[in-house]
């Protein structure tokens, strides 16, 4: 696989009908939504994600009227995280087949938690704290949108920087 990103765009058992002959057939392609490799991969992923956001939630709770820190924590980190894997896995084509829906769809999904942070928000407003549920949601907003812009610039900069060779393919 050459270093720089696919002509074709985002590729993924969630992306559009559009998929390049190179990745045609393969768990990367249009075909892999109904496999069943693909929907186990989602499953072991997001029991990993989603059990990784528990212990975090049960180790920082969140404090009586304020923000629940641990949330903000888990969806900053895990956007950052989203940021580097669709760098890697949709615009260079690198990793496993099953990378981007195990940890994209699976990890990083079971992991942030935007419900959470949707009735941490109403929580904070029901309690009174409306200032904090004002800072919360645009705080995440802003922290998630920045996470993930970071990731992926991040990531440009090392794959560019390593040229073809630099970054480990699956």
């Amino acid at each position: 696989m050459s270093g720089r990103p696919a002509p074709d765009g985002p590729v993924g058992p969630d992306a559009g009908p559009r998929v390049p002959a190179h990745r045609a057939g393969t768990a990367g392609g249009l075909r892999a939504r109904r496999t069943p490799a693909v929907l186990a991969a989602v499953a072991a992923g997001g029991a990993l994600g989603a059990t990784a956001r528990h212990a975090l939630t049960s180790a920082w709770p969140a404090p009586p009227g304020g923000p629940p820190w641990a949330t903000l924590a888990a969806n900053t980190a895990g956007c950052a995280l989203l940021g580097v894997l669709m760098v890697l896995v949709a615009e260079y084509g690198r990793g496993h087949p099953l990378a981007r829906p195990f940890l994209g769809t699976g990890v990083l999904g079971g992991f942030t938690t935007y419900s959470a942070y949707a009735l941490d928000t109403v929580t904070l407003l029901e309690r009174g704290a409306a200032g904090t549920a004002a800072a919360y949601l645009g705080g995440t907003l802003a922290a998630a949108l920045g996470a993930v812009w970071a990731g992926a610039a991040a990531t440009r900069a090392v794959v560019r920087g390593h040229g073809a060779g630099g970054v480990a393919a699956g």
